[in-house]
């Protein structure tokens, strides 16, 4: 099943044919390689002042923190993730060394998470971001301290293409990838004028 995307004009593969499987080889592990390449490439994700909040977690399939990290999923994450060799729980640190307030501190652990999920389709794995789990009981079963807020969950593994998923995530894994025209998304309807997009 190819789902790259149909672009308006020509962008890297990597974008084009990321998307967000719910179909994961449940006999699949992840070499130590993979995730420290992942982690690697997370970590080298802009950030401002270079501050670098983003902490991670990676619970692979078979740990405790496995089951720990999928118990706090929501109920509809929990009917596929299981499958996905790991779990990866990303925390943004919230306050400096300073003490003084991060304000941008969810953004730029979006973009280390960017790079994580670019690395891991480079090296032909797929992921799935989460915001459904409870961010409270994350926070309390992993010892977070105050100033770090979970922010997402992200399954990382094999894609099993023949995997039968339970409706409506069938349907979903079938159905065309879609995106708003760029019209939709542009403060100033003159650029999009001028890059003939319209």
């Amino acid at each position: 099943m190819d789902k790259t995307a149909t672009t308006r004009v020509p962008v890297h593969p990597l974008i084009a044919g990321r998307w967000s499987p719910r179909a994961f080889d449940a006999a699949h592990t992840l070499a130590p390689a993979e995730i420290a390449a992942m982690l690697e490439a997370a970590r080298w994700a802009p950030s401002a002042n270079n501050t670098q909040p983003w902490r991670f977690l990676v619970a692979r399939r078979g740990d405790a923190s496995f089951g720990t990290l999928f118990d706090l999923l929501a109920p509809g994450n929990r009917q596929w993730a299981g499958d996905a060799s790991a779990l990866v729980l990303v925390a943004a640190r919230t306050t400096g060394d300073d003490g003084a307030p991060l304000p941008y501190a969810h953004y730029d652990t979006g973009q280390a998470v960017a790079h994580l999920v670019a690395q891991a389709q480079h090296d032909g794995l797929a992921t799935h971001q989460m915001g459904g789990f409870d961010r409270a009981g994350a926070a309390a079963a992993f010892g977070l301290g105050a100033d770090l807020q979970p922010v997402v969950v992200v399954a990382v593994g094999r894609r099993d293409p023949a995997k039968e998923l339970p409706e409506p995530f069938a349907s979903r894994e079938r159905a065309p990838r879609h995106r708003r025209e760029i019209g939709e998304l542009m403060l100033d309807a003159t650029c999009e004028r001028a890059l003939q997009l319209a």
